[in-house]
């Protein structure tokens, strides 16, 4: 079974998804496997987080702002590929840096996802963008 889930962004952040995933889950009947997530773009990332505390999304956002710095950043003008952008290499290298694709078991017919945790794209672009998450489960 596979899916393309749409998740709309409105700039840069961490956006949500699990209702997403288990909605997809419980159409298809799904009660064991193997769930994978893939993001088909180069300037965002997937990650597993906490869901609860919103300072966590926060600081996430800001600690890697502040490890690569947009291009229009006096320490980052070593970089080269700046037509698209001050936002756009550094995006690239955030999503080098964190996972484009998840795996995640499903166990009597949901997400095996500790308490506190939730699936989230990582925008790193500044602007609005439509991205793309494809899933596929295995038995």
């Amino acid at each position: 079974m596979q899916t393309e889930l749409q998740i709309q962004t409105t700039g840069a952040g961490l956006y949500e998804f699990t209702s997403d995933v288990t909605t997809f889950l419980r159409q298809n009947a799904v009660e064991t496997g193997v769930l994978t997530l893939f993001v088909r773009h180069t300037s965002c990332s997937l990650l597993i987080q906490e869901n609860a505390d919103p300072d966590v999304q926060t600081d996430l956002q800001a600690y890697f702002s502040r490890l690569v710095p947009r291009s229009d950043d006096p320490s980052m003008g070593y970089l080269t590929h700046v037509l698209e952008g001050p936002d756009d290499m550094p995006a690239h290298i955030k999503a080098a840096m964190m996972p484009v694709s998840l795996t995640i078991p499903i166990f009597s017919g949901r997400l095996v996802l500790g308490t506190w945790q939730g699936i989230y794209l990582f925008e790193h672009r500044d602007r609005p963008h439509r991205r793309s998450v494809f899933a596929h489960i295995s038995p």
